[in-house]
């Protein structure tokens, strides 16, 4: 790991649990000066510095040597396609994608950004379709269980707006996911629209 991506990981990691610099500094029994010129960069925190340093941001000395900012288009890809099981179940397309970013956020590029987007655009997603379902059945009950399977009979059998209107929800959502997936190949940025930003 070069000083500079080491040092963004300790900043982080100070932001995370709320520290300024200084108070960093007392926590862990080091001068606000090394933690300065750890954090710009200069210096790379080794021995008892490292120890007092790690302990301190909660995290072992190997996590945080180890630690680097790869780019795994793959993996960003999964990520995406993890959300067509939204298909199956509409809580799945959360879930999935949730275990996901939890998983890799910290350690691969762009998956944290990618994640957040993703789950917000899916939990909208998902309280889209239940709103809707709600409102079709009056409220009569919670469709936790509804699938796309579901949604294709409610069609079929009643061929109303709100059945059209469903398939549109699924139909949208899977060129979303299509399209994002693109773009992680490409190496862009994803964007899930619209969608409340329920992670930031």
């Amino acid at each position: 790991m070069n000083n500079q991506n080491l040092a963004i990981k300790i900043k982080d990691l100070r932001n995370r649990k709320g520290y300024s610099q200084e108070q960093l500094a007392e926590e862990s029994k080091l001068s606000l000066r090394t933690i300065q010129r750890i954090e710009k960069g200069e210096s790379i925190p080794r021995g008892d510095t490292l120890i007092k340093l790690t302990q301190t941001l909660g995290v072992t000395p190997d996590d945080l040597l180890e630690w680097t900012d790869i780019e795994d288009k793959g993996y960003l890809t999964l990520l995406n396609l993890g959300a067509l099981t939204v298909m199956i179940q509409p809580m799945l397309g959360i879930i999935i994608p949730l275990v996901m970013w939890i998983l890799k956020r910290e350690k691969i590029k762009y998956v944290d950004d990618t994640g957040k987007k993703l789950i917000s655009f899916q939990i909208t997603w998902a309280l889209t379709l239940y709103l809707v379902l709600m409102i079709a059945s009056k409220g009569s009950y919670l469709p936790i269980n509804f699938s796309l399977l579901n949604s294709f009979t409610v069609l079929i059998t009643e061929f109303s707006s709100i059945g059209i209107f469903i398939i549109f929800l699924y139909i949208y959502n899977l060129i979303s996911i299509i399209i994002n997936i693109k773009k992680s190949q490409k190496g862009l940025k994803n964007k899930y629209a619209p969608s409340i930003p329920f992670l930031k």
